[in-house]
């Protein structure tokens, strides 16, 4: 059973800034994502005038699109947060750094080990690194017998490259101008010559 996405902040707040949520959903489908990122999205987008529009774009999409998911803590969801975080899910909750990675990606933990497939859109190295010891420790589960699903993860170099050739950007112009404007955003993405989006087989002269 495949569960809609669940995206971080980061992905959220580069996209929705540029106005090209279309081609997030277009690309992806439907996503979620928890309450404390959508609070982070809105606070960043009135705190650092790059982001200044994601706020008023989150705002507009319909819930049939982005669905906000609760922060209560079910028993299940709270040891996969005491897990991730080493401490008491109560006390996790007080400390608000990195708290919208640590939800979203106990959500996904949570669901997965229900028997679900699950897709987290993340960037950042700290989050990525946190989904797939996540994503080890399901394979190991499962290679025991457990009947557990899987998570797998993906970032903005996943979007862009499944969005390569499709009317979102259908030339390899557009790929460049809108890495570049993503990277002007967040700098933790690689340079473009260090990622494959250049030389993706729908460039190719046919």
């Amino acid at each position: 059973m495949m569960q809609r996405p669940i995206m971080d902040a980061g992905p959220g707040l580069n996209f929705f800034s540029i106005h090209r949520e279309r081609l997030l959903f277009g690309t992806l489908g439907p996503l979620s994502i928890r309450e404390v990122v959508e609070s982070e999205i809105r606070r960043r987008s009135g705190q650092d005038r790059r982001f200044a529009a994601a706020g008023a774009v989150m705002r507009k999409i319909p819930e049939h699109l982005l669905e906000v998911l609760s922060d209560d803590l079910t028993p299940d969801l709270s040891r996969a947060v005491e897990r991730l975080g080493r401490a008491p899910a109560a006390e996790r909750l007080r400390t608000s750094r990195d708290l919208g990675e640590t939800l979203v990606i106990a959500h996904a933990a949570v669901v997965a080990e229900a028997g679900a497939d699950v897709i987290v859109l993340i960037d950042d190295g700290g989050g990525r690194r946190a989904a797939a010891a996540e994503a080890r420790r399901l394979d190991r589960l499962r290679s025991q017998g457990a009947d557990v699903g899987s998570i797998r993860l993906i970032g903005t170099l996943t979007v862009l490259e499944r969005a390569a050739g499709s009317r979102h950007l259908p030339h390899r112009d557009d790929m460049r101008d809108l890495y570049n404007r993503l990277r002007g955003l967040d700098d933790g993405l690689p340079p473009l010559k260090d990622t494959p989006l250049m030389s993706l087989p729908c460039w190719r002269p046919s």
